[in-house]
This record gives structure tokens, C-alpha cells and sequence, in this order.
């Protein structure tokens, strides 16, 4: 083998990386947009979390805002609510899950369990019922809470099922107050 034939080689050698480094660099730039656009759009992640103020929502209202394209239930609840609420045995729930994203595990169901504050007057849920995505009417159903016109789920004032098709509570998303008239949603 002579000189010549060990440097043609090498140069073949190179040759072939190059060319397949080459394709690697235009295979990744081919797929990039397809893999990027799977990310979420700048106008999903502005909304990743909102400020609410509910200095205007009085017991017994409601204020309904939209977060990442879904209705957010916000009710101050009146003290007849919060007692509904907390004299449900939840042995009689059908979900006996708080459905709680602030709480870490399966926690139960208790009114406790679904409020946002300590009292219990607020109470922060996600307006879509769980059997088919429906809007939920609220004070309305056989519970005083929630009622699903399109399949007859009817919530309590917890926002917990206790009639019909849904097979879950409505979910509390994660949520907290940043001041005494301000809610952070996400």
C-alpha cells in the first residue's frame, strides 16, 4: 500500500462524515418547525396565569373569567353555602376526590378541601362539567350549586357531583390570593 493510497482514504474518510454531518444539520432543520409548532403559541403562554381582582364580587355572586380558553368559576359563598356544604357526608359523594391541583394526593372531598380560603367563602373552579365539557348554570340543580342542562349532572354548592352522568367534581385549579382582593390563577 502505498503513500497515496493511505491519503486517499483519509480524504474519503472525511469525505463521508462530512457529507453526513451535513445531512444531520439539514434533517434537524427540516424537522425543527414541525416539532416546534407543537409548542404552546405566545398568546397560550401569556395566559398561563392571570390576576382576578374580586374586590366587586359580593356573597352570594359569582364572577365567571376565562383561563386558557376555559370558564373559572369565582364565588364568595354565603355563610348558608359554606353550611350546605360542609353537612355533606362523603360517604353519599360520588367522587370522593377533592379534585383539588392545590393539594397534593387524593385528598377527600371535603368543603375544606375545595375553598380556596379558610373560612370558605371562595371557592375557584374550573366551569366545565366533567361528563361532556358542558358550561355548568350555577345556583341551579337539586344541590343549590351547579346544574348541567345537556346531560342533568347536578353539583353542590362545593362544586362537588352528586346527580347525573359526570363521573367527577368540577376541578379546582391551582389558585391563591396575592393580596386581599386579588386572585392568582396558575
Amino acid at each position: 500500500m502505498s503513500h497515496a493510497d493511505d491519503h486517499q482514504g483519509t480524504r474519503r474518510d472525511f469525505l463521508y462524515y462530512a457529507t453526513a454531518g451535513a445531512g444531520a444539520v439539514v434533517a434537524g432543520a427540516a424537522v425543527w418547525p414541525l416539532v416546534n409548532q407543537m409548542n404552546p403559541s405566545a398568546d397560550v403562554l401569556a395566559l398561563a396565569s392571570i390576576r382576578v381582582d374580586v374586590s366587586g364580587v359580593q356573597p352570594g355572586t359569582q364572577l365567571t373569567v376565562l383561563w386558557q380558553g376555559k370558564p373559572v368559576f369565582i364565588r364568595a359563598r354565603t355563610e348558608e353555602e359554606i353550611a350546605a356544604a360542609r353537612e355533606v357526608d362523603l360517604a353519599s359523594l360520588p367522587d370522593p376526590v377533592a379534585q383539588n391541583e392545590n393539594l397534593a394526593g387524593a385528598a377527600p372531598a371535603t368543603d375544606e378541601n375545595r375553598s380556596l380560603d379558610e373560612t370558605g367563602t371562595w371557592l375557584v373552579q374550573m366551569g366545565v362539567c366533567t361528563h361532556l365539557g358542558c358550561v355548568p348554570l350555577g345556583e341551579q340543580g337539586d344541590f343549590g350549586g351547579w346544574f348541567c342542562p345537556c346531560h342533568g349532572s347536578h353539583y353542590d354548592t362545593a362544586g362537588r357531583i352528586r346527580k347525573g352522568p359526570a363521573p367527577r367534581n368540577l376541578p379546582i385549579p391551582v389558585a391563591e390570593f396575592v393580596d386581599e382582593t386579588t386572585i392568582k390563577l396558575g
